[in-house]
């Protein structure tokens, strides 16, 4: 299953509708924001596994 590119634009179009020019770089920072986040937290559990690996 594959999204091709008439897709993106239909999903882009339809968020712009809902959400309204003025929303979407707000939403934006804020997602970004939150993969920064999620991204900080995988590396941390990854880091405390691996310190808990070379202490056994």
């Amino acid at each position: 299953m594959n999204i091709g590119f008439g897709e993106i634009i239909v999903i882009l179009l339809v968020v712009l509708v809902i959400f309204g020019a003025k929303k979407l770089p707000e939403i934006g920072k804020s997602m970004g924001r939150a993969v920064t986040e999620f991204k900080k937290g995988v590396k941390d559990i990854k880091d405390e596994e691996s310190g808990e690996k070379k202490d056994k």
